[in-house]
């Protein structure tokens, strides 16, 4: 995608088969466009663990590559994987990825060159996420009067800033807009960490989409006044059974979307998919994360980043990282292969290779 009218991924190693890999600092935007250097795996660990990258593909992306780097420096792999797995633990793709690599390892495969192919695949998937899930917005738009605009809310930031590029539940979106449809986006802040505010406000910007930040309490009002037509979000970790996992506060979106009998589907490349698990309300682990991020604020303040204490001094906060969707509130799954039924039926039909009996 754009910044600017030049072209970025999220992620690219600093030359040919170099250790050290560049990304984009996500703390430091929308105010000031970071490029962070991560020389070793430990660094990369850091930025994955403290959010310098976020997002599901994103941090698979940026785990195969510290693999790489973890490799380059003569390290147990096994250890190393271990070491990156600990960083988000709700996040599947982080997961898959290193297993991915250490089985790359194992098999004698060139590391660098394995590393470059999860992202690559990460975004040709969203790309073509992006083509199943334009078929939605199509036919919404279709069905409207003239004039009216497709309506899509999102919650926490599902963007290209997510992944590698074009993101999932936006890359229909952006193409959507290619296409000439007239849409526009409600856009949740997505407290404590304002991705919403800070990271899909920003990049739907940069790509000229219409959008609208609004608080997280103010979807299902929304909703209930008919401005919704569409809820698309991400995932974190989704199970065989339709279980979707994404950012803290998605449960409550699902909710008011099926009390208003609005469309809710959730957009992930099928390697977000945890086939070893169909109850996520049981079996997704839900990372915690300090209470900092519930009790301070971050922004621009008269040309300065402050982080401003918003409760009482000395007060406690819990901050969960996510929550379960339950599949019954789940309209549709959109993957790179189609959009699934939120079902375990569903998903294997879609993927049968993964289907073990």
């Amino acid at each position: 995608m754009h910044v600017g009218e030049k072209h970025y991924r999220t992620l690219w190693p600093k030359s040919e088969r170099s250790a050290v890999l560049q990304i984009i600092d996500q703390r430091q935007l929308p105010h000031d466009f970071v490029i962070e250097d991560l020389p070793d795996v430990a660094a990369t660990a850091e930025a994955i663990a403290d959010m310098h990258v976020r997002g599901a593909g994103l941090i698979g992306a940026t785990a195969a590559y510290g693999m790489y780097q973890a490799a380059c420096e003569g390290r147990d792999l096994q250890k190393a994987g271990e070491f990156l797995m600990a960083t988000r633990p709700t996040a599947m793709n982080l997961q898959w990825a290193v297993e991915r690599m250490q089985a790359a390892a194992a098999d004698g495969r060139d590391l660098y060159e394995e590393a470059m192919a999860v992202a690559d695949e990460d975004a040709a998937w969203c790309r073509r996420i992006g083509e199943h899930g334009f078929e939605l917005i199509r036919n919404i738009a279709a069905s409207k009067p003239a004039g009216e605009p497709v309506n899509v809310l999102t919650h926490c930031n599902a963007g290209w800033l997510a992944f590698v590029d074009h993101g999932s539940a936006t890359a229909p979106i952006y193409r959507a807009h290619d296409e000439g449809i007239d849409i526009h986006v409600w856009v949740d802040e997505t407290r404590p960490r304002y991705q919403g505010a800070q990271l899909t406000k920003w990049e739907l910007m940069q790509e000229g989409v219409p959008c609208t930040l609004i608080t997280d309490n103010t979807g299902g009002h929304l909703m209930q006044h008919g401005m919704v037509d569409l809820c698309l979000v991400g995932s974190d970790r989704t199970t065989r059974g339709g279980d979707v996992g994404n950012k803290i506060g998605t449960y409550l979106k699902a909710l008011a979307a099926f009390d208003n009998a609005v469309p809710f589907y959730a957009a992930m490349p099928s390697s977000t998919i945890d086939w070893n698990i169909v109850d996520g309300i049981k079996d997704i682990p839900i990372e915690q994360r300090g209470d900092h991020e519930v009790l301070r604020a971050r922004g621009l303040w008269r040309n300065e980043i402050v982080e401003p204490l918003l409760a009482p001094e000395g007060a406690v906060a819990a901050n969960y990282a996510f929550d379960v969707t339950p599949s019954r509130l789940v309209t549709g799954i959109i993957t790179e292969r189609g959009i699934a039924e939120p079902t375990e039926a569903g998903l294997y039909e879609m993927f049968p290779e993964r289907n073990q009996g």
